[in-house]
């Protein structure tokens, strides 16, 4: 079958004569073919298995019109809320709406419902009481146990509940709903699918299942912090899909069932996803409204492989994509990137080449294909493990050819590097082809933090690591003649960050001469390590007690801190400051933040301590910084 868009309308299923679907799937995202996305995978991969399949996008919620609009299917409903978790998705840290949503057309807010999930379900319900009903995707797959919601700042029932799915499918997916289907499609009813690995359902009784770990209840957690953290270190720890058990959790006279995370895919299976023939853009019916954005940063992109062994408990990867690497074969990548080359609009750039991790390309080491992912260690931080595989080669080879390839000028990685990684690989190769040819002006990289308390409870390296890394890539672009910079992010309110650690934070800014233009506040999101911190006020993992900022006053000075040239934080920095009883930092000197308060009108306007001859004044800082973005 030549390449086309799956299935939108009534018409196109006429067109290719069809009276019945067998799947619908239902999106929070606008739909766009492209292996990015995941309702694009899902549908491709169940069409690839023989499956008729359509997509209803952004349905409007406020009635059941548009969920009816393709029928009935013969086999199953299946809902995702999109790329993003829908309140992640429409709220800021602030808990304020966001102005613009790049999954949807012309980047237009507000087309899709607050927790889309169980919105879309209840409609779908409303329609067709008895239909077998699948949901998955980011926002199933993080809350499918009692989970914390910062929007609403509370405990919210497993999704299972609140949806009324008959099954959750978690991680990405693809194993899941083809051993799924196959089922429904052999007549087995979706009351009696309960073996599939990486499905969650509820069930009035546990009798059926054994070797099972029971976590505290949600009526428990509700009301016990302690409870809450014990629950989320043991579904934590026995994410993995080699020594995982199955994890059971009560909510009152119903019980959510979590059988083991699905296996690893396999390299073929990887390239078998990737292959499919997506039309690699957005459905033409949102040309009208100028597009869908995000499919700008990924057009020309590659995606390397799955899965990341780095540990941050910020991040929700270990509990959807999990630790162990599955990366597809390097002839599959190229054949993506000549078919790239190929496309009219492709300007000679590849954007990108890698994953949640660029340089994880490999599994971290050999044991964890046999007992999977060490429970209670950290691969990289606070320091590498010593049987950490650190071997680039296949990477350094695979960048190698892409930029080799007939029309391709350049090759960039953005998907983040972790160069504390690289440091372990010793591999001053690499370093010196990444700089020569993979970084354009700026190489983004994400510190997070320097405070040693905080980089360790995120799971990250420290600031020594940092710096080792800083001076590693200055020598290596001297040696090469170029004039590259390093555009570090961090993160401001962290669990465990305090007045204190942001003033340590501000100073490190102030050594290296780095104002960010944009700080990123730490926003709870359901489903990880830091969430449960930022709830509980404890590491799940140790027990500790753990230091949360959740006054929206004190965020606000820590954010100031990050940002202290900058003359119009110069009352908040000024107070956080005199907080912190760091009022040395006050003054004229070349340590200074700040310079003291003056009864003259152009006081706040001149913030910064005295510049000397070490450093240059403050406002040509401001300026160099600038241009380098």
């Amino acid at each position: 079958m030549t390449n086309q868009f799956l299935v939108t309308s009534k018409k196109e299923m006429q067109d290719r004569g069809w009276d019945q679907l067998d799947f619908v799937l239902i999106s929070g995202d606008a739909y766009v073919d492209h292996p990015s996305f995941g309702t694009a995978i899902i549908g491709r991969l169940l069409e690839r298995h023989g499956y008729k399949v359509g997509i209803i996008a952004q349905p409007d919620w406020r009635s059941t019109a548009d969920f009816k609009k393709l029928g009935k299917p013969r086999l199953a409903v299946l809902v995702t809320a999109g790329n993003l978790d829908s309140m992640l998705n429409k709220f800021t840290a602030a808990k304020k709406y966001r102005s613009t949503d790049n999954y949807s057309p012309g980047g237009q807010a507000g087309r899709r419902p607050d927790r889309a999930t169980i919105v879309y379900c209840n409609r779908v319900r409303e329609v067709w009481k008895q239909i077998p009903l699948i949901i998955g995707g980011i926002e199933a797959s993080l809350r499918r146990f009692s989970h914390y919601d910062y929007w609403s700042d509370s405990i919210r029932r497993s999704i299972v509940v609140d949806s009324r799915a008959d099954l959750l499918i978690y991680g990405m997916g693809e194993k899941q709903i083809i051993e799924v289907a196959d089922q429904l499609s052999a007549g087995i009813a979706v009351s009696h699918i309960r073996d599939v690995r990486g499905t969650c359902y509820s069930s009035d009784t546990i009798e059926h299942i054994w070797d099972y770990i029971e976590v505290p209840p949600h009526e428990a957690v509700i009301t016990d912090k302690y409870a809450f953290a014990q629950a989320f270190q043991i579904q934590y720890e026995e994410q993995d899909p080699i020594r995982g058990k199955t994890v059971v959790q009560r909510h009152g006279e119903t019980f959510i069932i979590q059988n083991p995370p699905a296996l690893p895919l396999s390299t073929d299976e990887m390239d078998e996803i990737y292959n499919l023939p997506y039309e690699r853009t957005f459905h033409p019916s949102y040309d009208k409204d100028g597009g869908v954005p995000a499919i700008q940063e990924v057009k020309f992109s590659l995606v390397s492989h799955r899965g990341c062994f780095g540990g941050c408990s910020f991040c929700a990867i270990v509990s959807h994509q999990g630790r162990i690497i599955q990366s597809r074969s390097q002839q599959s990548i190229i054949d993506e990137a000549i078919l790239i080359t190929k496309m009219p609009d492709f300007k000679g750039y590849i954007h990108d080449v890698g994953g949640p991790t660029a340089n994880f390309r490999m599994p971290a080491c050999s044991h964890q294909e046999v007992r999977g992912a060490c429970k209670g260690r950290h691969c990289l931080a606070p320091a590498p493990c010593k049987n950490l595989s650190t071997d680039h080669s296949d990477y350094l080879q695979l960048l190698r050819t892409l930029r080799a390839l007939p029309r391709v000028k350049k090759v960039f990685i953005r998907s983040g590097l972790r160069y504390d990684y690289l440091l372990a690989a010793n591999d001053s190769e690499f370093l010196a082809e990444l700089c020569e040819h993979h970084v354009s002006g700026q190489l983004k990289v994400a510190p997070e933090h320097i405070a040693a308390k905080v980089t360790r409870l995120m799971g990250k390296s420290g600031k020594e690591t940092y710096v080792k890394f800083m001076n590693a890539y200055k020598k290596t672009n001297a040696a090469l003649g170029k004039e590259q910079y390093l555009v570090p992010y961090f993160m401001s309110s962290h669990p465990g960050s305090g007045l204190k650690e942001a003033v340590e934070l501000a100073e490190f800014l102030r050594d290296i001469g780095y104002q960010p233009e944009q700080v990123q506040d730490f926003i709870p999101t359901p489903g990880s390590l830091s969430t449960v911190m930022y709830h509980t006020g404890l590491n799940p993992l140790t027990g500790e007690k753990v230091y949360v900022a959740k006054d929206p006053h004190e965020k606000k000075l820590q954010r100031a801190l990050m940002q202290f040239r900058n003359p119009k934080n110069y009352e908040l920095v000024f107070e956080a400051l005199t907080k912190a009883h760091r009022e040395d930092l006050i003054g004229y000197g070349p340590k200074c933040l700040i310079r003291p308060r003056r009864n003259v009108p152009n006081a706040k306007s001149q913030p910064f301590g005295r510049p000397d001859k070490t450093r240059p004044s403050p406002k040509h800082t401001v300026k160099k910084q600038a241009s380098r973005r």
